[in-house]
């Protein structure tokens, strides 16, 4: 740790937090941030979010009475300060390594970390759970949900607080909305903090709600005295908040107030956690905070990769091919500027997605819709009916939170959605609540669905003019990362629905490979004739729906033995296909090994560290073989 950290070198617990006067505080705060910057410039990480977050972190578990009371963070990449400040300090240098710190909020990690938090907008319906629980127990611990504002464009959100204010309004359930995007002027800021502070006063609440009554309880004209006096009110405390919404919701609010100031954020959390009902504190704070480049940049460093600290140039990466979400990107433009019908939807990752460059060369066909991946996909449905040709861009781990409505709104009625899923298979990092390792299972089963997965960064443009031309619905899954480095072709040729291919012949075993799987079985096989004079024949299968059957059935036919691998769980998965493919057409005495995820979820870790693991590589290929063979 660095010398100048000596406060926070003294914290092994929110006990020894609160040892500290608030003049220390902001110095706190400055050695968490340092610490934060110096970690996540060489591990990688949410970097602007959490050093947002830092003095939040710090006064809520200066207030309240962790981990007895409860936080959640929402999203957990928020809490690098709240893991600083529960004896994590130690091992915070290991955030986002393998066998290291998550770089989300983890219940198996610390007791500390209510609830696991790496998809968004949970954190309501959530404490809402744990409130109710308390109240069942006659625990009278609190609970605080930490949302983000972003997290506040998702459905589950509102459903979370319709409950809460409509049948739970005795429960004791604390929002706070870490705004990290309005900013706010001096004055007005000010103003917000002064009135916040004073009417989160547990008695002054008492005599407002009182006076209330009185002038509702007034003959003939009460109601209508009450509501303009209500209006006036809310019209000077919120005319720059959503407090009307809120209150709307039967919560209390109070805000904005200046999220940086902790002074003010200590008070008026030592005011509202003595109300005992749904409260909402609106907290305004800057993304990146005391690091410039972030400040400047909060998009970029929104979630970055290891880099240089005095410049915050990201260090460069070790090839130059372009990765998959910057060909598919490409691509999109390409496509869409020969197809007016095309358009373009994500759920607030235009970044992580690729599609900066298309909603810049056609704003009017693109559509952000926040994060709300179940409204992003009937939506696109919706366009669909009249014409379009709708290409949502969702990373696979989030497109699960749409799955009823790829069922019931896409395929149904067979309408001609494009699904590319960035970040299919092992990403890395992120872990368990990022990986996507579920997608081939889930899509393969739904009626009307197509599902392919391309073997390298020409074949994903292939398939995209593929999904595009295609009149139903139709996936393809990519993984995160470098493309293999091959030559793009400059006239992008679509793929025949169901077509597969093969790479190498060879009469002892058919590895039969999709996707990011292909070129590992394509290194095995070369080691496999090279050290052990086996010959494998390698099909890169394309298509996990419809599967090609009229080449897969006469191979297997012939060599008998049969290795399928794929970067997904194996459980109805690709292999999976082919086994039912086998048994239909009653080709059951070929010996088949399935290689694939069995049946866990993954940690987090380097993608090449996780597949060599979880054996879907080219090592565990050769090994696999082998074994077949009787080496």
């Amino acid at each position: 740790m660095h010398p100048s950290s000596h406060l926070l070198d003294s914290i092994d617990s929110p006990e020894d937090l609160k040892k500290l006067s608030r003049s220390t505080l902001p110095e706190l705060a400055k050695e968490i941030r340092k610490t934060i910057v110096d970690v996540v410039s060489t591990s990688g990480g949410h970097l602007a979010s959490s050093l947002g977050a830092v003095e939040l972190g710090i006064a809520l578990h200066y207030v309240f009475d962790t981990p007895k009371d409860k936080i959640l963070w929402d999203v957990g990449h928020q809490a690098y300060a709240h893991k600083l400040l529960t004896g994590r300090r130690e091992q915070f240098g290991t955030l986002r390594r393998q066998g290291g710190l998550s770089g989300f909020t983890k219940r198996s990690e610390s007791p500390y970390d209510a609830f696991t938090t790496g998809h968004s907008s949970t954190s309501i319906s959530a404490g809402l759970g744990i409130a109710c629980a308390k109240h069942l127990k006659k625990d009278t611990a609190k609970v605080v949900a930490v949302i983000g504002d972003g997290s506040l464009t998702a459905g589950i959100a509102y459903e979370g607080l319709n409950q809460t204010g409509d049948t739970h309004k005795d429960k004791d359930l604390i929002v706070i909305l870490n705004d990290n995007e309005m900013s706010i002027s001096q004055n007005v800021g000010a103003l917000s903090s002064l009135l916040s502070r004073t009417f989160s006063a547990s008695r002054l609440q008492s005599l407002r709600k009182e006076f209330g009554e009185f002038l509702k309880s007034l003959p003939r004209i009460g109601e209508n005295v009450y509501q303009l006096a209500k209006r006036s009110e809310e019209s000077f405390k919120t005319f720059v908040t959503p407090g009307m919404l809120f209150e709307a919701f039967n919560f209390e609010y109070f805000g904005p107030i200046d999220g940086h100031n902790l002074n003010h954020l200590i008070d008026i959390l030592n005011n509202i956690k003595t109300i005992n009902e749904p409260v909402l504190l609106h907290v305004i704070t800057r993304k990146g905070k005391g690091y410039p480049q972030a400040e400047q940049n909060p998009v970029y460093f929104h979630g970055v990769g290891s880099f240089d600290i005095d410049t915050g140039v990201c260090r460069p990466k070790k090839t130059n091919a372009p990765s998959y979400t910057e060909v598919f990107g490409q691509t999109m433009v390409e496509l869409a500027q020969k197809n007016d019908k095309i358009i373009a939807v994500t759920a607030a990752m235009p970044e992580g997605t690729g599609l900066v460059p298309f909603s810049k060369a056609f704003p009017d066909r693109f559509f952000d819709v926040g994060i709300a991946e179940q409204h992003g996909v009937t939506f696109a449905a919706g366009m669909a009916t009249e014409g379009y040709c709708p290409v949502v861009a969702i990373y696979s781990t989030f497109l699960q939170r749409a799955f009823d409505q790829i069922i019931h709104d896409v395929c149904i009625e067979n309408l001609p959605v494009v699904f590319a899923l960035d970040r299919g298979g092992i990403v890395g990092e992120d872990g368990p609540t990022h990986h996507g390792l579920f997608d081939i299972s889930f899509l393969r089963t739904i009626p009307n669905m197509v599902v392919m997965a391309p073997k390298d960064e020409n074949e994903l443009r292939r398939m995209l003019a593929t999904a595009v031309a295609h009149n139903g619905p139709i996936a393809l899954r990519y993984p995160r990362g470098q493309g293999v480095g091959v030559d793009l072709d400059e006239s992008i040729e679509p793929i025949p629905i169901g077509s597969a291919e093969v790479l190498e012949r060879g009469g002892d075993i058919l590895i039969l490979a999709i996707g990011s799987m292909v070129s590992e079985a394509q290194c095995a096989a070369e080691q496999l004739s090279e050290n052990h004079g086996i010959h494998a024949t390698v099909v890169n299968a394309r298509f996990v729906k419809p599967l090609d059957r009229e080449l897969i059935l006469p191979l297997v036919q012939d060599i008998r033995r049969v290795i399928t691998v794929e970067e997904n769980v194996v459980q109805g998965g690709f292999g999976s296909a082919i086994l039912e493919l086998l048994n239909v057409d009653g080709v059951c005495n070929a010996e088949v090994k399935r290689l694939g995820i069995d049946d866990a979820f993954v940690e987090h870790g380097p993608q090449r560290a996780m597949r060599s693991k979880y054996r879907v590589d080219a090592a565990a290929i050769v090994d696999t073989v082998r074994t077949m063979m009787e080496f």
